[in-house]
């Protein structure tokens, strides 16, 4: 019979380090009795004092209880509950600082896993505003007996429960200033305890926010729900099962689309789909794609994890063509939307799942001179064979994860002829540790 292996007990008190580093989730680094440490809340050079979160075999883990040396880049957090929450851990960090450390991220990130570095690191992209700048958020919701009231908001560092907080400065402000209202619209329903998640989706101008349910809507709930939309101008959607199930509460359905001004597109989207958190930097990143990229009237270019055109429908603006690839037949149907929408006759959509063995279809019978990959956090490992076979000569890669990055680079460079040309970073989440890159491959 095997006995369950005890966890070690914590030290009891606080503990000075001098922390040596950042680790990639933005905690600092320090040996403490010849022991790795990752401690919340230091920063590079600091002598900080802290107390343990957990002590395991090869590391342990604490957070900053006072800081006696601080570093240059420190900066006092904009939001009270900083310290609670785990939607941002970078916020004691100056902007600048994070952006710094994002790129170090990167670059250490295609060394060590793929053996590789860019020929030249491009400048990063920043936002104007590092604060209300995410348009996309699932918030967790829970209804705690006693407190007497329900929490909406991130979930708290490190845990599985609700942060009790009043604003967030990182969510747009349509929604991060209206989260006590949130918590009282859903306090004041019959089904108060079986709401466990709310979703939001913006577009440049309108506000969806999706509450799934675990049980129906009576109608004095429904009311309440609509008098909410109506006060805080927002569309409530309703999924009470999978994601098949989102539907607006009331119809129509809402027409969210956005726009990329330099490019001269509006671009259509469901409340579930996938899009960009951060508008600002998506049109950057549209537009330094298109530099990177340079297409042409002769060019013959592939979008892999193409999702509703993005980046297919900018590319079909210089392109002479253009197909775009995506798994989600749903999204494929609303790239083919946005085409007719915006007058584009030389792109084609196709549905195939890019992580399995593909099926004959006319996209892999063509030659490509360009490609533009944008997958998800997995990477695109599968699919990176295939760019040669189909003749392309220079790749854009745009990331979400640099881990996945550097092996897919290491593996284009090292297996299939590639340059690694250039490499940067996007600040597409400041405050947090996400690091958004592109990556340039030339045959």
């Amino acid at each position: 019979m095997s006995r369950r292996r005890r966890r070690p007990r914590l030290p009891e008190g606080e503990f000075e380090a001098r922390i040596d580093d950042m680790a990639h989730d933005g905690r600092g680094v320090a040996r403490v009795d010849d022991k790795a440490t990752f401690i919340q809340g230091a920063l590079t050079g600091e002598r900080v004092m802290f107390r343990y979160l957990q002590r395991r075999r090869r590391h342990d883990e604490g957070v900053v209880t006072s800081v006696i040396e601080a570093a240059p880049s420190r900066v006092e957090p904009r939001c009270p509950h900083y310290a609670l929450c785990g939607g941002c851990s970078l916020q004691h960090m100056d902007p600048q600082a994070q952006i710094e450390a994002k790129q170090a991220v990167l670059l250490d990130n295609l060394r060590q896993i793929g053996g590789v570095s860019p020929e030249s690191v491009l400048p990063p992209l920043l936002n104007e505003d590092p604060w209300g700048y995410r348009r996309k958020a699932r918030l967790g919701v829970k209804w705690v007996p006693k407190k007497g009231r329900v929490l909406v908001g991130f979930r708290e560092r490190g845990s599985s429960k609700v942060a009790d907080i009043g604003e967030c400065h990182v969510l747009h402000p349509r929604v991060g200033r209206i989260l006590p209202e949130l918590s009282a619209l859903i306090g004041g329903l019959g089904i108060r305890d079986r709401v466990p998640q709310i979703e939001m989706a913006m577009d440049d101008a309108r506000c969806v926010l999706i509450f799934r349910i675990l049980e129906p809507l009576s109608e004095a709930d429904r009311e309440a729900l609509r008098a909410f939309g109506r006060a805080h101008d927002i569309i409530p959607y309703l999924q009470p099962g999978g994601p098949d199930t989102v539907a607006p509460l009331d119809p129509p359905p809402a027409d969210l689309r956005y726009a990329l001004p330099e490019q001269g597109l509006e671009l259509g989207f469901l409340p579930g789909d996938f899009t960009q958190v951060n508008t600002g930097i998506n049109r950057k990143m549209v537009t330094r794609a298109l530099d990177l990229l340079r297409p042409g009237p002769e060019d013959r270019v592939l979008d892999l994890f193409c999702g509703v055109g993005n980046f297919t429908l900018p590319l079909a603006r210089q392109a002479g063509q253009v197909s775009g690839v995506e798994g989600d037949a749903g999204l494929v149907e609303r790239a083919r939307a946005n085409a007719r929408r915006n007058g584009l006759e030389n792109v084609a959509f196709f549905t195939a799942n890019l992580y399995e063995e593909l099926a004959p279809a006319a996209w892999l019978e063509q030659r490509f001179d360009k490609a533009l990959l944008d997958p998800p956090r997995s990477g695109a490992q599968q699919v990176l064979a295939l760019l040669p076979r189909l003749g392309v000569d220079t790749v854009l890669y745009i990331s979400c994860y640099p881990g996945t990055l550097a092996r897919d680079a290491g593996e284009l460079v090292r297996e299939h002829g590639y340059r690694l040309l250039s490499a940067g970073v996007m600040d597409m989440f400041p405050h947090t540790a996400h690091v958004e890159s592109i990556a340039l491959f030339q045959r």
